[in-house]
């Protein structure tokens, strides 16, 4: 069984193990929700994205329209549908409009995938809106008869598994966000394989093998031939990546830490998206290590055996 802890760092990052879960998810969501219930709280009265621009629209004829098509296809976005209840409160729905251009919610992730004679990893950068700093834990499961489990980086609030993780059949995967669209990353740890595989709509995707040569990925589509917009940010980083080649582990955390460029920098410090923390998947090893701050200072909070 995969999944066990290192304690790397001081425990800075909260990790739950719920143990045999049965229910289809209920009673893991119930016993998540008793443990990091003010967590949870906290980031639902502090996320100005989720109370200001999306349970306004969610109420809308239009958003309403929205949510129970994404609810019916299974494709919600993570932003978006773990959030919305039935019950919530109207007042919630009436806050002030103005505010609603506070607070931007996409996400800017980066990758970094090798699979070469001397390496064979994925480093990545957990990116997302200012809100969730401090909100953001660790769960894992078991199923009930034992013969599985996984270990999930979870934002409060949201399904586990939205971020990145692993299970005990030495799968991980990690999945950089583009809208109606997606960046997966698949690693198998016993066959010492990489796969990014992106997907669009229409059933369009295509899987590129990471390889000795660096893969680097931020928030366009790399491979899949689609119209899309020419997002600078992404673009910007891209090169940077392409500038400093980071055939080795230690020079993609160092890439994944870089703030060379003022305006659209690897590492993220604010106002609005921030760097929760980079994951360093090492296959060879068979470990999964979390870093807080600048992954350049190697200061590993969390560290994961996953077989």
């Amino acid at each position: 069984m995969g999944g066990a802890v290192d304690d790397g760092g001081g425990g800075e990052l909260d990790v739950f193990d719920a143990g045999r879960c049965g229910g289809g998810g209920y009673e893991l969501g119930v016993a998540v929700g008793r443990r990091f219930g003010e967590a949870i709280r906290r980031r639902m009265s502090g996320d100005a994205v989720l109370r200001r621009r999306l349970l306004p629209f969610a109420s809308t004829a239009p958003g309403r329209a929205l949510v129970d098509a994404l609810r019916d296809a299974n494709r919600a976005r993570k932003e978006l549908l773990p959030f919305i209840t039935e019950e919530e409160d109207q007042h919630h729905h009436r806050e002030d409009e103005a505010a609603a251009v506070a607070a931007d919610a996409d996400d800017d992730c980066s990758d970094v995938l090798i699979v070469g004679e001397s390496a064979a990893i994925a480093a990545h950068n957990e990116d997302a809106n200012v809100a969730l700093l401090g909100h953001t834990y660790v769960v894992k499961a078991t199923s009930p008869d034992g013969s599985s489990s996984f270990t999930a980086y979870t934002y409060a609030g949201e399904l586990p598994t939205c971020a990145f993780g692993f299970n005990s059949n030495g799968v991980r995967v990690s999945s950089p966000a583009m809208s109606v669209g997606h960046s997966y990353n698949l690693m198998d740890v016993r066959r010492r394989r990489i796969v990014n595989v992106e997907t669009a709509s229409g059933n369009r995707f295509s899987v590129r093998e990471a390889a000795a040569a660096p893969f680097f990925h931020a928030n366009m589509y790399r491979h899949l031939q689609v119209n899309q917009v020419q997002d600078e940010n992404s673009m910007s980083r891209e090169r940077r990546a392409a500038e400093l080649s980071p055939d080795t582990k230690e020079k993609a955390l160092s890439l994944l830490g870089d703030t060379a460029d003022d305006k659209y920098p690897i590492y993220m410090t604010g106002p609005t998206l921030y760097t929760l923390c980079t994951v360093l998947v090492d296959l060879d090893e068979a470990t999964m290590t979390i870093y807080k701050g600048n992954p350049k200072n190697r200061d590993a909070v969390r560290v994961f055996r996953m077989l």
